[in-house]
């Protein structure tokens, strides 16, 4: 059994540098991108403090399909360009979104969600293989230490899996 438990009061640096440690040794070892990331977004959802919804959306046929996650059920399909997460897809840039409200074109699947950042999953290559997706029901959740940590948790999973099935 593997114990995600991190101290919430580290300062966010640290707590990133645990929770990267916990992930490379959660998915050493295995490299199916499904096995992954209901693994990974399992971790991240319990891991970190004030979260409602953690998980991944995959580009299959030129849009992002709902993956393994954490939290009540969301949209299955987001096209490319659309809501936070179409548009981390679009851009192959993080977006940190502190009052989804105030994201013109955002996408409720959670009505209670406030804040969210969403993370593009990048290989080596260039390839983008979908978005990482958090959610808060805090507004304002996450700043630019997340962007920087969850980020580099992005790239951990990203390297876990590339090269296999996607």
């Amino acid at each position: 059994m593997f114990d995600a438990t991190i101290a919430t009061d580290l300062p966010k640096p640290a707590f990133y540098a645990e929770l990267e440690q916990q992930a490379r040794a959660l998915l050493a070892g295995e490299s199916n991108q499904v096995a992954n990331a209901a693994n990974f977004s399992a971790l991240l959802y319990h891991a970190m403090p004030l979260l409602n919804w953690a998980g991944f959306y995959f580009l299959i046929d030129g849009e992002l399909v709902v993956g393994p996650f954490q939290g009540k059920p969301a949209c299955v399909r987001i096209a490319i360009g659309r809501g936070v997460c179409g548009t981390a897809a679009a851009t192959k840039q993080t977006q940190l979104v502190p009052d989804v409200h105030a994201f013109a074109d955002h996408i409720a699947c959670d009505a209670a969600s406030q804040s969210e950042i969403v993370i593009p999953l990048i290989t080596r290559a260039g390839e983008l293989l979908g978005v990482l997706d958090l959610d808060s029901p805090v507004p304002a959740r996450f700043d630019e230490e997340d962007r920087k940590g969850l980020e580099a948790l992005a790239r951990v999973f990203v390297e876990s899996i590339d090269g296999s099935l996607r």
